[in-house]
């Protein structure tokens, strides 16, 4: 469909002094989200180290951060891996989507400003022009957050985090595999989500939400049978 992403590198140099845990957290964040890392990879971190100039311990306190996102899991003995999911575990983690993240987005668009709803307008057209799998990536990610941020009980908030980012992999085969003559499928059900959260119909909003990650949990399952385990 479109052009591969390019794996993530440091945008600048990492010097020893500048490695503290946040920074090589949002390195190796990036370098996952991205597919640098793909599921099943282990994360060496004494490799990471060396590529950033930094000690180990930086980067061992950036891992548990990443853990606590989901993006990381640690083996006993064997250190941090990127989470792998079975076919079986991908489409329940959809279905926990499908019932949460409308929740979230009913108790977000009463707080949402028009700040925020003139740049979710402004994200959908980006999203329409996008070429490459990267760029959807990013924007698609963007957008949906932005119209979750108005919700303020953190605990859901954290939840569909952990849940996107567990998925980021499998998004990224379903976005690669979809036939370019589809993509307007999903920017239908973008402005239709849009145009709900607009008028204030967080009900509405809700169920749109709820059908536009069935459809992607069930072309999703169809096309990555081949390349996700199913046990």
């Amino acid at each position: 469909m479109m052009a591969q992403e390019q794996l993530a590198t440091p945008q600048e140099p990492y010097e020893p002094h500048e490695a503290a845990p946040i920074r090589v957290a949002a390195f190796l964040r990036q370098a996952i989200l991205s597919g640098e890392f793909q599921p099943g990879d282990f994360i060496r971190q004494e490799d990471i180290a060396r590529r950033l100039g930094a000690s180990r311990l930086p980067v061992r306190e950036a891992l548990r951060m990443l853990e606590v996102e989901g993006l990381t899991t640690h083996l006993a003995n064997r250190g941090a891996k990127v989470p792998q999911l079975t076919l079986h575990e991908m489409d329940v983690i959809y279905q926990l989507r499908e019932r949460l993240e409308p929740l979230v987005l009913q108790e977000s668009i009463p707080h949402l400003t028009p700040t925020d709803l003139a740049k979710a307008q402004q994200i959908l057209e980006q999203l329409e022009k996008v070429t490459t799998v990267k760029e959807f990536m990013v924007l698609d990610r963007e957008f949906h957050f932005l119209t979750y941020r108005g919700c303020s009980i953190e605990t859901l908030t954290t939840m569909v985090l952990r849940l996107w980012n567990s998925t980021q992999h499998y998004r990224r085969l379903y976005v690669q595999r979809t036939d370019p003559a589809r993509q307007w499928i999903v920017d239908a059900e973008h402005r239709l989500l849009l145009d709900a959260i607009e008028r204030g119909d967080s009900d509405g909003a809700a169920q749109i939400l709820a059908a536009h990650i069935r459809r992607t949990r069930t072309e999703l399952a169809d096309q990555a049978r081949s390349g996700v385990p199913d046990r």
